[in-house]
């Protein structure tokens, strides 16, 4: 190895950044409460398997309320499977919400139980309530955009809360229609056909917020891998979304997403091909 090598002191920098103590700790009692937004904004909700996918996916969330004056809600599915952590998870996702300005809806005093194809199928009357749960949250809430995990996202919660979702919105009233965005973090979509960039602001911004997930970031600090995960993002997204030989799109971070349409008690397509959502005129067409 050559010591002329133009691109280790470039390497070396990124193994500095990703050492858990390379940015201070923010201090929780310092946030504001979440913004309410006026009573006519449109609503997203975020149906987050965990406390701190709500940030992970968070990019379209994010540019939503600071650009298009969206009310950001996230429905906590569930608190973690570890009963311990439970108090501690919901009072840290408290935190991630209020920095980044999202509303917090509860489904329970610990959150559902066992929300995982196994739960479905073994204990189909408790499963049959968690349904019931969210179809009374999208009744009273009306979301214009909601937000779910891919069927094949890996972790067997995120599989759990996109059938819990899906066979809620099958109880809604046949009028019902809403956009649906499905996410990924563990397990990649083979088919997305959304990127939507984020500046670096923004990205801080949800760092911020994913660090405040104090308990889960001590033991494995992916807040710092973050910025690392969005920028492979706008490499696989540039053919996946694009089309195979596309050139990447001129941003340096970008959420992948599968933007569909729920009308007519079934997931309908709405994009013809995909979309990169570099601006907000982009931005706009599609979800105002």
């Amino acid at each position: 190895m050559s010591d002329t090598n133009p691109y280790r002191p470039w390497v070396v920098r990124f193994a500095e950044l990703l050492q858990k103590d390379a940015v201070a700790a923010i201090d929780p009692t310092t946030l504001p409460a979440p913004a309410a937004g006026s009573a006519d904004a449109p609503r997203a909700l975020i149906f987050s398997p965990h406390p701190d996918d709500e940030t992970i996916i968070g990019g379209l969330p994010l540019r939503l309320a600071r650009e298009l004056d969206y009310r950001i809600e996230n429905v906590a599915a569930t608190l973690g499977s570890r009963r311990e952590r439970r108090g501690p998870r919901w009072q840290e996702l408290q935190h991630a919400c209020a920095y980044l300005g999202f509303g917090l809806i509860a489904t329970a005093a610990e959150g559902l139980e066992q929300i995982n194809p196994t739960g479905r199928q073994e204990n189909p009357a408790q499963w049959s309530a968690s349904v019931a749960v969210i179809a009374d949250i999208l009744r009273q809430q009306r979301p214009a955009v909601i937000f779910l995990p891919h069927a094949d996202d890996w972790n067997s919660t995120h599989i759990g809360t996109h059938l819990l979702v899906l066979e809620a919105l099958q109880q809604l009233p046949a009028d019902f229609a809403c956009q649906v965005v499905e996410t990924e973090f563990w397990g990649a979509m083979d088919s997305p056909n959304l990127l939507v960039s984020s500046t670096p602001e923004d990205v801080a911004d949800l760092v911020a917020a994913l660090s405040l997930h104090v308990g889960e970031v001590a033991r494995n600090p992916y807040h710092l891998r973050l910025p690392g995960w969005m920028i492979d993002n706008v490499r696989r997204g540039g053919e996946l979304v694009g089309g195979q030989g596309t050139a990447a799109p001129d941003c340096p971070f970008a959420t992948l997403y599968r933007l569909r349409r729920w009308r007519d008690g079934e997931l309908q397509p709405v994009l013809e091909g995909g979309r990169f959502i570099i601006t907000g005129e982009e931005l706009h067409a599609l979800f105002l």
